[in-house]
Protein backbone atom coordinates (compact mmCIF):
# COMPACT_ATOMS: atom_id res chain seq x y z
CA UNK A 1 0.00 0.00 0.00
CA UNK A 2 2.91 2.32 0.74
CA UNK A 3 4.35 2.08 -2.79
CA UNK A 4 0.86 2.59 -4.26
CA UNK A 5 0.73 6.19 -3.01
CA UNK A 6 -0.49 4.94 0.40
CA UNK A 7 -4.09 4.34 -0.72
CA UNK A 8 -5.72 1.52 -2.70
CA UNK A 9 -9.29 0.73 -3.67
CA UNK A 10 -10.50 -2.35 -1.75
CA UNK A 11 -11.34 -4.41 -4.83
CA UNK A 12 -8.05 -3.50 -6.51
CA UNK A 13 -6.14 -4.40 -3.36
CA UNK A 14 -7.49 -7.95 -3.36
CA UNK A 15 -6.72 -8.30 -7.08
CA UNK A 16 -3.18 -6.91 -6.79
CA UNK A 17 -2.48 -9.10 -3.80
CA UNK A 18 -3.76 -12.10 -5.77
CA UNK A 19 -1.39 -11.35 -8.66
CA UNK A 20 1.47 -10.84 -6.22
CA UNK A 21 0.91 -14.18 -4.48
CA UNK A 22 0.48 -15.99 -7.80
CA UNK A 23 4.09 -15.13 -8.56
CA UNK A 24 5.45 -16.07 -5.13
CA UNK A 25 7.16 -19.42 -4.61
CA UNK A 26 5.29 -19.77 -1.33
CA UNK A 27 2.14 -17.60 -1.44
CA UNK A 28 1.42 -15.46 1.60
CA UNK A 29 -2.33 -15.79 1.02
CA UNK A 30 -4.72 -18.14 -0.74
CA UNK A 31 -7.90 -17.01 -2.50
CA UNK A 32 -11.38 -18.26 -3.30
CA UNK A 33 -13.70 -17.39 -6.23
CA UNK A 34 -16.07 -14.77 -4.83
CA UNK A 35 -18.49 -12.02 -5.88
CA UNK A 36 -15.89 -9.95 -7.73
CA UNK A 37 -13.42 -12.71 -8.49
CA UNK A 38 -10.44 -13.70 -6.38
CA UNK A 39 -10.85 -12.90 -2.68
CA UNK A 40 -8.99 -13.79 0.49
CA UNK A 41 -10.95 -13.93 3.76
CA UNK A 42 -7.65 -14.22 5.62
CA UNK A 43 -6.22 -11.09 4.01
CA UNK A 44 -9.44 -9.22 4.78
CA UNK A 45 -9.21 -10.31 8.43
CA UNK A 46 -5.65 -8.93 8.57
CA UNK A 47 -6.77 -5.65 7.00
CA UNK A 48 -9.57 -5.33 9.55
CA UNK A 49 -7.06 -5.89 12.36
CA UNK A 50 -4.77 -3.22 10.89
CA UNK A 51 -7.68 -0.77 10.85
CA UNK A 52 -8.43 -1.52 14.51
CA UNK A 53 -4.77 -0.91 15.38
CA UNK A 54 -4.76 2.41 13.55
CA UNK A 55 -2.28 1.30 10.88
CA UNK A 56 -4.91 1.77 8.17
CA UNK A 57 -7.95 3.98 7.73
CA UNK A 58 -11.09 2.44 6.25
CA UNK A 59 -12.45 4.87 3.64
CA UNK A 60 -15.45 2.62 2.82
CA UNK A 61 -14.28 1.88 -0.73
CA UNK A 62 -10.55 2.10 -0.11
CA UNK A 63 -7.86 1.77 2.54
CA UNK A 64 -5.35 4.48 3.39
CA UNK A 65 -2.03 3.62 5.00
CA UNK A 66 -1.21 5.62 8.16
CA UNK A 67 2.07 3.89 9.03
CA UNK A 68 5.25 5.91 8.43
CA UNK A 69 7.75 3.05 8.79
CA UNK A 70 9.06 1.99 5.37
CA UNK A 71 8.01 -1.66 5.22
CA UNK A 72 9.19 -2.09 1.65
CA UNK A 73 12.81 -2.06 2.81
CA UNK A 74 12.08 -4.95 5.20
CA UNK A 75 10.88 -7.28 2.42
CA UNK A 76 12.96 -10.02 0.84
CA UNK A 77 14.73 -8.96 -2.35
CA UNK A 78 12.58 -11.26 -4.49
CA UNK A 79 9.39 -9.84 -2.99
CA UNK A 80 10.61 -6.27 -3.51
CA UNK A 81 11.31 -7.02 -7.17
CA UNK A 82 7.93 -8.71 -7.60
CA UNK A 83 6.06 -5.89 -5.89
CA UNK A 84 7.66 -3.30 -8.15
CA UNK A 85 6.75 -5.43 -11.17
CA UNK A 86 3.09 -5.64 -10.03
CA UNK A 87 2.98 -1.87 -9.59
CA UNK A 88 4.55 -1.19 -12.98
CA UNK A 89 2.38 -3.74 -14.81
CA UNK A 90 -0.99 -3.22 -13.13
CA UNK A 91 -0.76 -0.10 -10.96
CA UNK A 92 -2.20 2.34 -13.47
CA UNK A 93 -5.04 0.34 -15.01
CA UNK A 94 -8.68 0.67 -13.97
CA UNK A 95 -10.52 -1.74 -11.67
CA UNK A 96 -12.51 -3.07 -14.63
CA UNK A 97 -9.37 -3.71 -16.68
CA UNK A 98 -7.69 -5.36 -13.70
CA UNK A 99 -10.65 -7.66 -13.14
CA UNK A 100 -10.84 -8.54 -16.85
CA UNK A 101 -7.14 -9.37 -16.94
CA UNK A 102 -7.52 -11.79 -14.02
CA UNK A 103 -10.73 -13.33 -15.37
CA UNK A 104 -9.01 -14.03 -18.68
CA UNK A 105 -5.89 -15.54 -17.16
CA UNK A 106 -7.46 -17.24 -14.13
CA UNK A 107 -11.04 -18.16 -15.18
CA UNK A 108 -11.65 -20.45 -12.19
CA UNK A 109 -11.54 -17.44 -9.87
CA UNK A 110 -14.36 -15.81 -11.85
CA UNK A 111 -16.92 -18.62 -11.51
CA UNK A 112 -18.83 -16.79 -8.74
CA UNK A 113 -18.28 -13.29 -10.10
CA UNK A 114 -21.29 -11.01 -10.44
CA UNK A 115 -19.56 -8.99 -13.14
CA UNK A 116 -17.70 -11.55 -15.30
CA UNK A 117 -20.51 -11.89 -17.84
CA UNK A 118 -20.60 -8.12 -18.36
CA UNK A 119 -16.83 -7.67 -18.49
CA UNK A 120 -15.98 -10.57 -20.80
CA UNK A 121 -16.96 -11.38 -24.35
CA UNK A 122 -19.22 -14.46 -24.77
CA UNK A 123 -16.37 -16.72 -25.90
CA UNK A 124 -14.24 -15.47 -23.02
CA UNK A 125 -17.01 -16.05 -20.52
CA UNK A 126 -17.37 -19.59 -21.84
CA UNK A 127 -13.92 -20.33 -20.42
CA UNK A 128 -15.28 -19.30 -17.01
CA UNK A 129 -18.25 -21.63 -17.44
CA UNK A 130 -15.90 -24.43 -18.44
CA UNK A 131 -14.01 -23.89 -15.16
CA UNK A 132 -17.10 -24.49 -13.05
CA UNK A 133 -16.91 -27.83 -11.19
CA UNK A 134 -19.77 -30.08 -12.26
CA UNK A 135 -20.78 -33.41 -10.78
CA UNK A 136 -23.74 -35.60 -11.68
CA UNK A 137 -23.11 -38.00 -8.82
CA UNK A 138 -23.93 -37.87 -5.12
CA UNK A 139 -20.66 -38.57 -3.31
CA UNK A 140 -19.74 -38.64 0.36
CA UNK A 141 -16.28 -37.18 0.99
CA UNK A 142 -14.29 -36.65 4.19
CA UNK A 143 -11.93 -33.75 4.82
CA UNK A 144 -9.71 -32.21 7.51
CA UNK A 145 -8.03 -28.82 7.73
CA UNK A 146 -4.62 -29.63 9.18
CA UNK A 147 -1.86 -27.78 7.33
CA UNK A 148 -4.06 -25.81 4.92
CA UNK A 149 -5.58 -22.33 4.91
CA UNK A 150 -9.28 -21.53 5.09
CA UNK A 151 -9.24 -20.59 1.41
CA UNK A 152 -7.52 -23.81 0.33
CA UNK A 153 -10.06 -25.76 2.38
CA UNK A 154 -12.98 -23.94 0.75
CA UNK A 155 -11.46 -24.43 -2.71
CA UNK A 156 -11.39 -28.17 -2.12
CA UNK A 157 -15.12 -28.05 -1.42
CA UNK A 158 -15.81 -25.91 -4.49
CA UNK A 159 -13.65 -27.96 -6.86
CA UNK A 160 -15.49 -31.13 -5.82
CA UNK A 161 -18.88 -29.44 -6.24
CA UNK A 162 -19.73 -29.99 -2.57
CA UNK A 163 -23.12 -28.55 -1.57
CA UNK A 164 -23.32 -29.64 2.08
CA UNK A 165 -20.61 -29.63 4.75
CA UNK A 166 -21.40 -31.85 7.75
CA UNK A 167 -19.34 -30.89 10.80
CA UNK A 168 -19.11 -33.83 13.21
CA UNK A 169 -16.84 -32.19 15.78
CA UNK A 170 -18.34 -32.52 19.25
CA UNK A 171 -16.85 -29.11 20.08
CA UNK A 172 -16.48 -27.16 16.81
CA UNK A 173 -14.01 -24.56 18.06
CA UNK A 174 -10.58 -23.92 16.58
CA UNK A 175 -7.68 -21.57 17.25
CA UNK A 176 -7.09 -21.57 13.49
CA UNK A 177 -8.70 -18.69 11.60
CA UNK A 178 -12.01 -19.53 9.95
CA UNK A 179 -12.60 -23.00 11.33
CA UNK A 180 -14.77 -22.36 14.39
CA UNK A 181 -18.43 -23.13 13.82
CA UNK A 182 -19.83 -19.62 13.37
CA UNK A 183 -17.01 -18.53 11.06
CA UNK A 184 -16.99 -21.67 8.94
CA UNK A 185 -20.77 -21.62 8.61
CA UNK A 186 -20.67 -18.00 7.47
CA UNK A 187 -17.90 -18.56 4.91
CA UNK A 188 -19.58 -21.68 3.53
CA UNK A 189 -22.88 -19.84 3.18
CA UNK A 190 -21.13 -17.04 1.27
CA UNK A 191 -20.20 -19.66 -1.33
CA UNK A 192 -23.57 -21.38 -1.50
CA UNK A 193 -22.46 -24.36 0.61
CA UNK A 194 -24.81 -25.47 3.37
CA UNK A 195 -23.19 -26.07 6.77
CA UNK A 196 -24.80 -28.46 9.26
CA UNK A 197 -23.45 -29.58 12.63
CA UNK A 198 -24.07 -33.02 14.21
CA UNK A 199 -22.08 -33.00 17.48
CA UNK A 200 -23.54 -36.36 18.53
CA UNK A 201 -21.41 -38.01 15.85
CA UNK A 202 -18.20 -36.48 17.21
CA UNK A 203 -15.74 -37.93 19.70
CA UNK A 204 -15.24 -36.22 23.05
CA UNK A 205 -11.69 -34.98 23.60
CA UNK A 206 -11.33 -37.02 26.81
CA UNK A 207 -11.98 -40.18 24.80
CA UNK A 208 -9.13 -39.35 22.41
CA UNK A 209 -6.43 -38.82 25.03
CA UNK A 210 -5.23 -42.45 25.09
CA UNK A 211 -5.40 -43.06 21.35
CA UNK A 212 -1.65 -43.26 20.84
CA UNK A 213 -1.38 -46.13 18.36
CA UNK A 214 -3.23 -47.35 15.30
CA UNK A 215 -4.51 -50.40 17.17
CA UNK A 216 -6.04 -48.16 19.85
CA UNK A 217 -7.83 -46.18 17.11
CA UNK A 218 -9.04 -49.39 15.48
CA UNK A 219 -10.45 -50.82 18.72
CA UNK A 220 -11.98 -47.49 19.69
CA UNK A 221 -13.86 -47.14 16.41
CA UNK A 222 -15.06 -50.74 16.57
CA UNK A 223 -16.62 -50.07 19.96
CA UNK A 224 -17.91 -46.62 18.96
CA UNK A 225 -19.50 -47.83 15.76
CA UNK A 226 -21.07 -50.74 17.61
CA UNK A 227 -22.62 -48.33 20.10
CA UNK A 228 -23.95 -46.07 17.35
CA UNK A 229 -25.45 -48.55 14.91
CA UNK A 230 -28.91 -47.45 15.97
CA UNK A 231 -28.11 -43.76 15.42
CA UNK A 232 -29.23 -42.33 12.10
CA UNK A 233 -28.37 -38.92 10.75
CA UNK A 234 -30.29 -37.70 7.72
CA UNK A 235 -28.84 -34.96 5.55
CA UNK A 236 -31.38 -33.71 2.97
CA UNK A 237 -29.27 -33.28 -0.15
CA UNK A 238 -29.09 -34.60 -3.69
CA UNK A 239 -25.56 -33.34 -4.36
CA UNK A 240 -22.09 -33.95 -3.00
CA UNK A 241 -21.65 -34.03 0.78
CA UNK A 242 -18.45 -33.66 2.75
CA UNK A 243 -17.80 -34.54 6.36
CA UNK A 244 -15.42 -32.47 8.47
Amino acid sequence: MQIFERQIDKISLQKLLFLFTKNQTKPEYDFIPYKYGCYSFSAQADLTTMVHKGLLTDLKKAYRCNETLNYFDTLKADDQKLLLYIKEEYGKISIGELMKCIYLNFPYWAINSLTAKDILLPQQFQKVNNSRPKSKETILFTIGYEGISLEEYLNRLIRNDVKVLVDVHSNPLSMKFGFSKSQLQRYCNYLGIEYVHYPEVGIQSAQRQELNTQSYYFNFFLVTLGMRTSTQVYVPCSSNIIIL
